[in-house]
């Protein structure tokens, strides 16, 4: 009655059928992940959004100086005097010891010349460009 191609046949498209339905089911399952992240995405969004507006309320000048004057016992919060402010030029410069400098090249060096052949460059590499 059937013949063997016929059996063939309809056995390829049960499989197809299969196929079809396996790639409808895994797209549907990846869609339905994507939208759950960016329902995520937009949760965090208006998170934010919410978190800069309490930020905002919560600094304004006002708000902050009536809280300064509320607790200015507690704290003991003066204003700034003009004599606390300094310019960049007014503070005091660190200290270079060139000596200590030039002994920590050295002793690098020495290191590594027991490593490394005479006639190799210095292996030590400043800045973004390699040699």
């Amino acid at each position: 009655m059937f013949r063997t191609s016929d059996i063939v046949l309809i056995a390829v498209m049960v499989s197809a059928a299969a196929l079809t339905y396996k790639t409808k089911r895994e797209a549907e399952d990846q869609l339905a992940a994507v939208q759950k992240i960016h329902n995520q995405i937009r949760y965090e969004e208006e998170t934010i959004d919410l978190l800069k507006a309490d930020w905002s309320l919560l600094t304004q000048p006002s708000r902050l100086q009536k809280l300064a004057e509320l607790y200015k016992s507690q704290l003991a919060l003066e204003p700034v005097s003009g004599r606390q402010i300094v310019g960049l030029g007014d503070l005091p410069a660190k200290a270079l010891d060139i000596q200590d400098i030039l002994k920590g090249r050295q002793d690098s060096m020495a290191d590594n010349s027991d490593k490394a052949p005479s006639g190799d460059k210095d292996p030590v590499v400043t800045g973004g460009i390699a040699q």
